[in-house]
């Protein structure tokens, strides 16, 4: 594509077991106007024969001489994104059909720029893409959201509400004042990522599913499991402390409590799922 309107970027290392699924969920899009670059950090596996398999010319691969992590990889990105729309899409997650086409349209609306991003619900999987559960925003219709009240919504509750990366669709151009990915605080990169967004505009929810996100043994969320809490509490004082952000005393202590039992609840799951059998 000479000028695609959308950039998906797939950073991944050690990912060839489910990278295939990701790939054929952007290349199933309904929407066709995308470019897809898959930077490779260096992966020791097969990453590079799955993706020579894939002759679509809207396909980009490119490998890291040397392994940056996580967050260089993922910040690299933007370095070849040439849409007007961008999309991280971790190595083992899935896009829903429709998802460009619904997230492209209501960005494409929105000719004063005052949404800062698209987001939907999302399926949480297993690694054999069975639905474990459903999250969206409770209790929202679909509809326009206040920058500033969707992050105290989710400081309060404790966990990223608005979604992984996959779920969510913003503008290349935010990204000039936005900046990096922070991964400080690994386990909330994503979220770290959406507050800096939102300074900048609203939200705007579908309540349709919109992504899959998958977790597996090998995924960033479920190594950094135990880390879960110390991550969240860092990441509340970071933009407590920042005044632009408008946490009070009180969302930064009910944040605190929810994120607790939050960690406890995905410490079980991942116990169920990959040590309890």
């Amino acid at each position: 594509m000479i000028n695609p309107l959308v950039s998906v970027c797939i950073p991944t290392y050690q990912g060839a077991a489910f990278l295939p699924a990701t790939i054929d969920s952007v290349l199933n899009q309904s929407y066709s106007n995308i470019e897809i670059w898959i930077l490779d950090d260096n992966s020791p596996d097969d990453t590079q024969a799955v993706v020579a398999c894939y002759t679509d010319s809207r396909i980009r691969y490119l490998r890291n001489v040397e392994n940056l992590g996580p967050e260089g990889n993922w910040n690299k990105c933007f370095d070849f994104a040439r849409g007007k729309y961008f999309k991280l899409l971790p190595q083992d997650d899935l896009l829903e059909p429709d998802c460009l086409q619904e997230q492209v349209s209501l960005l494409e609306a929105d000719t004063t720029h005052e949404i800062a991003l698209v987001f939907g619900s999302r399926r949480i999987i297993d690694p054999q893409g069975r639905t474990l559960i459903t999250r969206g925003l409770p209790r929202t219709k679909p509809g326009r959201i206040d920058g500033l009240a969707l992050i105290k919504r989710c400081v309060r509750s404790g966990t990223n509400l608005i979604g992984e990366p996959g779920n969510v669709l913003f503008r290349r151009e935010i990204v000039d004042k936005v900046g990096a990915y922070d991964a400080t605080y690994p386990y909330l990169v994503d979220l770290d990522y959406w507050f800096r967004i939102l300074i900048y505009g609203d939200a705007y929810y579908t309540a349709k599913c919109m992504s899959s996100f998958r977790v597996s043994q090998g995924s960033w969320s479920v190594v950094i499991g135990n880390k879960q809490y110390r991550d969240f509490k860092g990441f509340i004082e970071k933009f407590f402390a920042d005044a632009r952000f408008r946490i009070s005393s009180a969302d930064r202590l009910l944040g605190f409590a929810k994120a607790r039992m939050n960690t406890v609840g995905r410490t079980l799951l991942y116990y169920f799922l990959f040590l309890g059998k």
